[in-house]
């Protein structure tokens, strides 16, 4: 388990998560998300303490079927969902549609990811939830916003980024475009709509009115373009790819070494003096070419070719150890092996244990924000396929017929392999 595991919360009678020691205590929220941006979310939401409740659609959110599933159960799924409740409605049917309105009024954030038109056409967008339910926070993430002339259009993390540019300035310069290798922006996605939520249940709290929140793929990879936009902005200049070299400081980047490559990060001038007389140079501080951060830029691939000539002499490790006992920022370049193997990153209780009924012990990631008086929980399994539905429509004041209706529903329309 994590190093920085704290007592699970209880459970109330009805079922209900009910973790008083939690940032987010009292809140409920509604995920109607599938795959990555929006159930990445609502699962920073539910790690903080908020009861969420995840509403799938009779054959379930695809990620359940990703590579190694057991059935309808998934490492994938378990690692954007863990924690939640989770339920089945099919949200084509009448019956499922009213059961999810009454749904509703119980909770206080609701976020989707359909593409914008869907919750409307299910008669489930804000305008209409908001008027019987004037304090409801209403997050929508899609692929381009809800509003412009590819609104319509699906989100794929791979075509945002290379609408919003990032793949235009990731790789080597004489390379093809590359996708940056994480899902940059399914994650950004769901983050910026996570802070979004979080400002908006502050103003409801001032105010007693929620909101709707608008966020999107292409949104999230052109936001997290900074200085890709900082050096167009300011010189008319297209950005380019740069390999792993740092647009606005140098030297910022990997450098080569005998036996392979580490990082170093010598990003001012006072680093930079201190970099080229442990390097043996102390003459090139005062070069004209490397004298300020301005002209190190510009002279970029120069100044690396310099250093990676004196660092080829050597092992990563002679190096790492030189610079660290220096406090030149440095580092190795992990694969994940010795990533979830680093003292630092286990110490920091960034790999975390979850019992899974059907998976067994899972390895999952822990959370990245400590807090001191109310720590995030990260060890709980997601939900089983419609694990939680009579419970859930239950506390949301469904009689049994209805609950019987939708059971009956919901089992005529899953697949077999759903079942499994």
């Amino acid at each position: 388990m994590s190093t920085d595991e704290t007592v699970e919360p209880t459970m109330s009678e009805t079922g209900a998560l009910a973790p008083p020691d939690r940032a987010l205590a009292g809140i409920r929220v509604l995920d109607v998300t599938q795959v990555m941006a929006g159930p990445f979310c609502a699962m920073q939401l539910c790690d903080m303490g908020a009861d969420v409740i995840k509403v799938e659609p009779p054959a379930g959110d695809s990620t359940r079927r990703m590579a190694g599933a057991r059935g309808a159960d998934s490492a994938s799924f378990n690692a954007v969902n863990r924690g939640k409740r989770g339920i089945v409605l099919d949200l084509k049917q009448p019956a499922a549609r009213e059961a999810f309105g009454r749904l509703v009024r119980t909770c206080d954030v609701l976020i989707e990811n359909y593409r914008p038109g869907v919750m409307k056409g299910f008669g489930l967008d804000y305008p209409t939830l908001s008027a019987g339910h004037p304090g409801l926070v209403y997050a929508s993430i899609s692929g381009y916003g809800a509003t412009g002339p590819d609104a319509i259009k699906g989100g794929f993390d791979l075509v945002a980024q290379g609408v919003s540019g990032i793949m235009s300035v990731t790789g080597s310069p004489d390379g093809p475009p590359v996708k940056a290798g994480l899902p940059l922006t399914d994650l950004g996605a769901g983050l910026f709509a996570l802070s979004g939520i979080l400002a908006a249940l502050l103003y409801r709290q001032r105010t007693g009115r929620g909101q709707h929140i608008d966020t999107s793929l292409l949104e999230a990879g052109v936001a997290l373009s900074v200085w890709e936009a900082t050096e167009y902005f300011a010189t008319g200049r297209v950005p380019q790819a740069m390999g792993s070299a740092h647009r606005m400081s140098a030297p910022y980047q990997a450098m080569r070494c005998a036996d392979g490559f580490i990082t170093v990060a010598a990003a001012n001038d006072r680093l930079f003096v201190r970099l080229c007389s442990l390097l043996g140079h102390a003459e090139w501080a005062a070069h004209p070419d490397y004298r300020d951060d301005t002209h190190r830029v510009h002279n970029r691939e120069t100044l690396a070719s310099l250093i990676e000539a004196v660092t080829l002499e050597h092992p990563r490790s002679h190096w790492l150890k030189l610079f660290d006992e220096h406090d030149i920022p440095c580092g190795p370049i992990n694969n994940y092996d010795q990533v979830f193997r680093d003292p630092q990153v286990r110490a920091r209780g960034m790999v975390v244990e979850t019992a899974h009924p059907t998976l067994g012990t899972l390895q999952t990631l822990g959370a990245p924000v400590k807090m001191s008086a109310t720590p995030p929980v990260t060890g709980r399994p997601a939900p089983r396929l419609g694990e939680h539905t009579v419970q859930v429509l239950r506390e949301a004041g469904c009689d049994e017929r209805l609950i019987a209706e939708l059971a009956a529903a919901a089992a005529a329309s899953t697949p077999t392999s759903a079942r499994e």
